[in-house]
């Protein structure tokens, strides 16, 4: 019979650590309490625990110092905060010092126990880092720091902001966290906030009632419900608009939904990942991102690195992305000669590595033999890492080429970095989708 799991309970209020303790033990574990911060250091150096849950107000210190000392002391042991009833400022600087998650006075039970068993999952997805070494390739100073972090924020359910260029790998990095945590078994919804139609968002999100509206055959659960349980990932949040940001500013905040047509709110359990390509900060400057809602994601910012800040990969991902294809079609692998390899080396690659793969899937069909050359990367009009600096008048022959030639370069770019999705490449140029449709056919792109 394997030994019980273990929790530390740490609060002042004795009726508080009662009903804590009764709850957990009908949950078939074990409880050790704490009425302070002193009492609480003893029981963890004394004993091994699965789970601590403090308060956050306590006679000689407070539970921000508790969770502190547990990061530095005890790093395997989650920590979930307990907090007055609206302190959300303060469960924010909880998630900041590291907590699991937190839960508010008057205590839920029903979330306790989600919050518990949610937390000593986490054991089983523990010491699987080696997944992400397979998965996130690269073994440049940036690389092993990012693996580093995931490995850390994947044990908190604290919102995260994960900033980085397109085609850098965000979504993996999402998908990382979502499967490194206690919540691996349970679903992973990826996204595209710019690919959903302005008309049909609250629906997309939220979704709808049977005859809520004209269309509407059916009940159709949003993404929110879809998502319960697990990790709903808002890929390009920037590009919500204002009237959608309000309402999933409230959606995180009260962790329920409303369905169009619905008479009543369902709650929802769901950790919210997001990224953009975009500068979210500078979004909200603009006044085209709401503050509070910043706020609400940014708990913690997660950096991926552009593939220009870890050159040294790029002849593994290569390797890699080669050898995949090789795997798909049956063939051997091809290989890059020195030359072409110098060539990847000193290309900026804007799209990072989604235009690595795009750029050696195309080389990988031209070249003979197996071995890839320079020619067959077919960059030699792209830039380098150089500056490229002004165009120079002395090699256009023909303006209205010249400026079309740019233009294609540009729209197809927003295509690969969209997966070819029309209407996300139309907003990310700022077009709309029948001046997107125009200018496909006219560079013969439809």
């Amino acid at each position: 019979m394997s030994p019980r799991q273990k929790i530390l309970i740490v609060d002042d209020e004795p009726d508080i650590r009662e009903l804590l303790e009764i709850t957990l033990g009908r949950m078939k574990l074990d409880t050790r309490s704490a009425r302070n911060v002193k009492e609480a250091r003893d029981w963890l150096a004394r004993e091994p625990f699965d789970l601590c849950l403090t308060d956050m107000r306590l006679p000689d210190g407070n539970g921000l110092e508790l969770v502190q000392h547990i990061q530095q002391r005890h790093p395997q042991v989650p920590v979930a905060m307990i907090t007055a009833f609206g302190s959300l400022d303060t469960a924010i600087n909880a998630l900041k010092a590291g907590a699991f998650d937190f839960l508010t006075k008057p205590v839920d039970l029903n979330r306790l126990r989600e919050l518990v068993s949610s937390a000593l999952r986490m054991h089983a997805a523990e010491g699987s880092e080696n997944t992400i070494d397979k998965r996130l390739l690269g073994d440049s100073p940036p690389m092993r720091t990012l693996r580093k972090q995931i490995s850390k924020l994947a044990r908190s359910q604290a919102p995260i902001y994960i900033s980085g260029e397109s085609g850098s790998g965000k979504e993996l990095v999402a998908r990382l966290i979502h499967e490194q945590g206690p919540r691996i078994d349970r679903p992973f919804v990826p996204v595209n906030c710019g690919a959903i139609p302005t008309e049909l968002m609250e629906s997309e999100f939220f979704g709808h009632r049977k005859g809520s509206f004209t269309g509407a055959v059916e009940d159709k659960p949003g993404l929110f419900q879809a998502a319960n349980g697990g990790t709903l990932f808002l890929d390009e949040v920037a590009d919500l608009p204002l009237t959608m940001q309000v309402k999933l500013l409230r959606a995180i905040q009260e962790k329920a939904v409303r369905s169009i047509g619905g008479q009543q709110e369902s709650v929802v359990d769901v950790r919210i990942l997001c990224a953009t390509h975009k500068d979210l900060s500078a979004e909200v400057a603009a006044g085209r991102f709401r503050q509070d809602l910043y706020y609400r994601l940014n708990v913690i910012e997660l950096r991926v690195p552009s593939l220009r800040e870890r050159r040294e990969d790029i002849l593994q991902l290569a390797d890699n992305v080669l050898r995949r294809l090789a795997d798909g079609t049956g063939q051997p692998a091809a290989r890059l000669d020195a030359q072409a390899l110098d060539t990847l080396k000193s290309y900026r690659f804007p799209g990072n590595v989604r235009e690595l793969e795009n750029m050696l899937e195309r080389a990988y069909t031209l070249c003979e033999n197996d071995q890839i050359e320079a020619g067959d990367l077919r960059l030699a009009d792209t830039p380098s890492t150089s500056d490229p600096g002004e165009p120079n008048l002395a090699d256009i022959d023909n303006l209205e080429d010249y400026l079309e030639s740019i233009e294609r370069k540009l729209i197809l770019q927003a295509l690969e970095e969209t997966r070819w999705n029309r209407t996300a490449a139309a907003q990310r140029l700022s077009l709309t989708f029948r001046s997107m449709r125009y200018r496909l056919k006219k560079l013969g792109l439809d």
